[in-house]
């Protein structure tokens, strides 16, 4: 994802010089080349997050496009205040974007977990919130970004994320992907973990669980048509997000069902808590509960009771 991201970025400043690469000293050395060909458009805040937003947030006022980069973690719970007061509330034209989304930088322990951004930065008004899921809708939703007038928080896994798109599709800010089709229950998505959510369905299949994927690739603004249309078509919905289930995608999605008024079996798949443990990605996720076996459970789970009418 960061490959992407990167490529993405360089090409957007090297055909529009008022794209401008901002970074806090994290991740200096992915941006040798667009340093060595864009010095102009690159700077360097050191370790100083908030300044660099507020700095962002001049820039854009002076028509520049900001795109400033570093740990989601220290992005969104650092310069909380500035993305608020200098970005947000003054509808500034600012692209901040977190890597390490979720527990991805998994050997570094909660501290450098990104699993309660979505909460904090899905409240704040004017702030469209992007999570693509693989290198190629990295690209895509990092050209929305650039496209999109206003703040966007744009969040990255890091560097070794799988491919989940065989073939070129549309992306459109607002509106999610179905990735497969399914009746019985849907299964909602966002960000890397997508991957393991493809898994688990194709596993459910072969119990004979038809699930339908949505890879919803923007929490803000959620895409309600396609969650009511699950709440229509399908016997259940499931959110899965490598996050706090508190403020998060399923938090998003309750919110939909809820005003739609029409009852479904729901539930959400993420952290209660801190994230626990440390190793490969991989390892955290299944022991904070949120790997393809427990998703695979909790979809067991939920068809079970409807089909026994419980």
């Amino acid at each position: 994802m960061r490959t992407a991201y990167l490529d993405t970025l360089y090409e957007l400043a090297q055909k529009d010089k008022r794209v401008y690469a901002l970074i806090s000293d994290n991740g200096a050395i992915v941006y040798d080349r667009f340093r060595r060909d864009l010095p102009d458009q690159y700077l360097n805040l050191g370790i100083s997050e908030a300044n660099m937003i507020g700095m962002a947030a001049g820039m854009a006022s002076c028509g520049k496009i900001p795109f400033t980069y570093t740990i989601g973690a220290f992005l969104a719970y650092r310069a909380f205040e500035f993305i608020r007061n200098d970005v947000c509330l003054q509808d500034q034209n600012v692209k901040i974007v977190g890597t390490g989304a979720g527990q991805v930088y998994s050997a570094l322990g909660p501290t450098h977990h990104s699993t309660e951004d979505l909460g904090g930065l899905r409240a704040l008004p004017d702030l469209t919130i992007l999570c693509p899921a693989s290198p190629l809708e990295v690209r895509k939703a990092t050209i929305a970004a650039y496209e999109h007038e206003g703040p966007v928080y744009l969040r990255l896994g890091t560097n070794r994320e799988a491919e989940i798109y065989e073939n070129e599709y549309s992306f459109e800010i607002g509106k999610a992907v179905t990735l497969r089709d399914g009746k019985d229950v849907t299964l909602i998505g966002t960000g890397s973990i997508l991957k393991d959510v493809l898994e688990a369905a194709a596993q459910l299949q072969s119990e004979n669980i038809d699930a339908r994927v949505i890879d919803m690739h923007t929490i803000k603004p959620v895409d309600r048509v396609a969650i009511i249309r699950a709440v229509d078509e399908t016997g259940g919905i499931i959110t899965v997000e490598d996050h706090n289930v508190t403020g998060g995608l399923g938090s998003a999605v309750a919110e939909v069902i809820a005003e739609y008024g029409k009852g479904v079996r729901f539930r959400r798949l993420g952290l209660n808590d801190f994230s626990k443990g440390y190793g490969t990605y991989v390892q955290v996720r299944e022991v904070n509960g949120i790997g393809v076996e427990h998703i695979c459970a909790e979809t067991k789970s939920l068809v079970n009771q409807r089909r026994s009418g419980i």
